[in-house]
């Protein structure tokens, strides 16, 4: 089933971006609408949003309820107006998408806040020139934007986060799955559970690498960096002579593969 979103003005209050994700895109945007959506999704139940040039905040409730909240921005109150948001749904998935307008006059753009039920699979969340914040959703989850940030906390699952020019902010409650995160121009602080089942795959051009542990970890790790420095807080077993810029070996008894690279950035690893 499809609906179309065209629904009355929403409380601003709702509206929780900062004030810096608007103005990267939105600054020459005069122009807006805003709009409300809501239909029922169960608890494990799958959430898409495809957005562009906007950023999207997914925060959760203890509701079997996905609750769609946004604005559209643009040069006139036209192309703000022809910006259509629809959404296809079924009882266990829902899937939103937002399309330019017929005639784009340039810097057209949507904002969403949505709120879903605490554990929602984050199927796939996409958009451009905008950050993506998500919490207690669970996996396999797939993030991916461009020019923005990725904010993820509280995920139980496999993760994979794909941005460039921002950095990345992942906590996992559980990796039970592989977890992929990758940027070109920024940083990434990644915070993982004492338990791995698959292997963590961080990569970044330009920024440092930070890795948290909750627990005891087990696991073989590969360290890189062409510009920076390589700190282990936690002991590592070498198969060879440790090197300013390298690092190879295990973590307690062994186990997935912790994959470090960035060019220009120094990598720690830590509790």
């Amino acid at each position: 089933m499809r609906t179309w979103l065209y629904a009355p003005v929403i409380a601003a209050g709702l509206l929780s971006l900062t004030a810096c994700d608007i103005e990267d895109f939105h600054g020459s945007a005069r122009y807006s609408k805003d709009f409300h959506y809501s239909y029922p999704l169960a608890a494990n139940g799958k959430l898409s949003v495809e957005g562009f040039n906007g950023s999207i905040e997914i925060s959760s409730w203890d509701q079997n309820t996905v609750d769609v909240s946004g604005t559209k921005y643009a040069r006139t109150q036209e192309s703000a107006d022809d910006i259509q948001v629809t959404a296809d749904h079924t009882p266990t998935a829902v899937s939103i998408h937002a399309s330019r307008p017929s005639i784009g006059r340039g810097n057209e753009g949507v904002k969403f806040v949505i709120k879903a039920p605490r554990g929602v699979v984050l199927d796939r969340i996409t958009t451009s020139n905008g950050a993506i914040r998500a919490t207690d959703g669970a996996g396999p989850a797939r993030l991916k934007t461009s020019n923005g940030a990725i904010h993820v906390a509280a995920l139980k699952g496999s993760l994979e986060a794909n941005t460039s020019n921002g950095h990345i902010e992942a906590d996992l409650e559980e990796a039970n799955g592989p977890v992929r995160l990758d940027t070109s121009n920024g940083s990434v602080e990644l915070r993982l559970p004492g338990k791995l089942d698959d292997d963590v795959r961080v990569h970044t051009s330009n920024g440092g690498i930070t890795v948290r542990t909750a627990g005891d970890l087990n696991a073989r790790v590969s360290a890189r960096t062409s510009n920076g420095k390589i700190r282990s807080d936690l002991d590592v077993r070498s198969r060879s002579e440790v090197e300013k810029h390298r690092l190879e070996g295990t973590i307690g008894a062994g186990g997935p593969l912790l994959d470090l690279t960035t060019s220009n950035g120094s990598i720690r690893i830590t509790r």
